[in-house]
């Protein structure tokens, strides 16, 4: 693919998440536009709006992917993980906000993916606890949804905190409000 046409793919990819983020009916042309795109180049590349936002799941899921990849959950010190973990989540969550729930309703394949890449973050979550970073006490399914709920409350309500400081705030909190005593 040429550079221009693999740049207006993520143009379109990450206007795209945004859009239907905000409204789940945007157009196709209300996207193409607001990427700065023909019409014709976004409806060449997605046949509809249903196969534009299986692309924008699958890019948030490759994005993901990625970031725990390069976190290292396994292998690093369980607060170096944790804030590379972060440090690469939250501008995934800024850039492609679209809610995956609806997708794993209607795409198995999809559903399975999201389904791995949780139990990745779960057993650092596990391991975690395991090693005295956070509390035993607390259940594991609870540690994680608060994650990320603090991670999707920084990402889009704080958007002016750059990844690095929004790791750090999250970490500190995620930490000392579930760490061990």
């Amino acid at each position: 693919m040429r550079a221009d046409a693999a740049r207006n793919l993520v143009t379109v990819l990450r206007t795209g998440a945004r859009l239907l983020a905000e409204d789940p009916s945007t157009s196709m042309a209300a996207i193409a536009t607001a990427a700065g795109v023909d019409r014709t180049t976004v409806h060449r590349r997605f046949a509809s709006r249903e196969a534009l936002l299986r692309a924008v799941f699958q890019a948030k899921l490759d994005a993901s992917e990625r970031v725990l990849d390069e976190a290292r959950l396994t292998e690093a010190p369980v607060p170096v993980a944790l804030h590379r973990y972060l440090e690469g989540i939250i501008p995934v969550s800024r850039d492609w906000p679209v809610d995956t729930r609806r997708m794993m309703q209607q795409d198995p394949a999809a559903r399975d993916r999201r389904d791995a890449l949780s139990e990745r973050l779960d057993a650092f979550l596990r391991r975690a606890a395991a090693e005295g970073h956070l509390r035993a006490d607390v259940d594991s399914a609870w540690t994680y949804a608060a994650l990320g709920r603090l991670v999707d409350t920084v990402a889009h309500d704080f958007p002016t905190l750059d990844a690095p400081q929004a790791a750090d705030l999250v970490a500190d909190t995620f930490l000392n409000g579930f760490g061990a005593r």
